[in-house]
């Protein structure tokens, strides 16, 4: 079992659509896709469309929840 910061090993990296990346982060594809092009959110390109690993889209919303958390 791994910590909670850890990274995943490659044989259990889950990468997400757009599609499923927006509806967990709650925003619409296009802003997904601003931030995939904006480099904010790391993605890789599969034929025509892009892939987020899980990881990086629950770090991302850690990260930025403890950002707003500290500013309050």
């Amino acid at each position: 079992m791994r910590g909670q910061g850890s990274r995943p090993s490659p044989g259990e990296v889950r990468f997400l659509t757009v599609a499923e990346v927006a509806s967990l982060m709650r925003v619409s594809k296009m802003t997904v896709y601003r931030m995939v092009h904006a480099g904010v959110l790391p993605a890789i390109r599969v034929a025509r469309s892009y892939r987020v690993s899980e990881h990086t889209v629950r770090s991302y919303l850690r990260n930025t929840s403890a950002e707003l958390s500290a500013r309050g």
